[in-house]
């Protein structure tokens, strides 16, 4: 990052009371989770399950559950890293409105954020929750017997049960998705980290903060699907994990 867009960054940040962050798989993968959806990404050579055939198909959901513990490979042991870290310390300095994540590895609240400043608008891979009754429950035990025993689990109630995370086909959580817009239209400044901004519906979330002429910036290493666009403030190329802390340190420092 060059120095004036260094400078330019922390002046945002400076000016910022009001900070809503969106992050994306790049926030992630200086902590050694693969992403899914760039150039080498996982579902370049994996066919994903879909939440219809997952509901449908004693096969698709063994290979659901096949593919969740597989990930759990790299999720179950994955810690915060530099940038997760500075945005609990935007949290501790009383200036982030919220974390609207795609991310389900749940490292946001890992690093320091609390659960009420972060918005898993994909759900989060550390749960399991029921097709049925809805209850919600630690996954990783789960993870650990279909290893051992590769049949799907299920509720106490009879349910299927599923990682709580948003599945291909699936509907998003309509009261996720309002908590993630109402603190979009309660910001004064919208920072995308880590994203390619592919995603629907989520990659609109920060345009509405930028259609409101709040400065909007993008740190991603890589193309994202709002380059370009006259709503963009700042667009910063590089790992958000080098690009993101120094900024704000230095901004911190300057507020005292």
């Amino acid at each position: 990052m060059s120095n004036a867009t260094n400078d330019e960054l922390v002046r945002l940040l400076v000016g910022a009371n009001r900070i809503v962050v969106f992050t994306g798989a790049g926030m992630s993968t200086g902590s050694g989770i693969p992403d899914y959806r760039g150039p080498q990404g996982v579902w370049k050579t994996r066919k994903p399950v879909y939440f219809q055939e997952f509901m449908d198909s004693d096969e698709r959901r063994k290979a659901y559950w096949q593919q969740k513990t597989e990930d759990w490979a790299h999720f179950g042991s994955a810690q915060p890293n530099a940038a997760h870290q500075c945005l609990a310390q935007l949290e501790d300095a009383g200036r982030l409105v919220a974390i609207i994540t795609q991310n389900i590895d749940g490292l946001h609240l890992a690093g320091g954020n609390s659960a009420e400043k972060v918005v898993e608008i994909h759900g989060c891979n550390r749960l399991a929750a029921c097709m049925t009754c809805g209850q919600r429950q630690d996954a990783a035990p789960l993870y650990e017997a279909f290893g051992q025993n590769p049949e799907p689990p299920t509720c106490s109630c009879g349910g299927y049960l599923k990682p709580a995370t948003i599945s291909f086909g699936q509907s998003m959580d309509e009261g996720t998705m309002q908590q993630a817009q109402d603190a979009i239209l309660n910001c004064d400044l919208v920072l995308a980290l880590g994203t390619t901004l592919s995603v629907q519906p989520a990659a609109s979330l920060p345009l509405f903060a930028a259609r409101q002429r709040i400065p909007y910036v993008i740190i991603n290493d890589g193309p994202t699907e709002h380059d370009g666009m006259p709503l963009v403030a700042l667009r910063i190329e590089g790992d958000v994990v080098e690009e993101l802390p120094p900024a704000v340190d230095a901004a911190l420092l300057m507020q005292g």
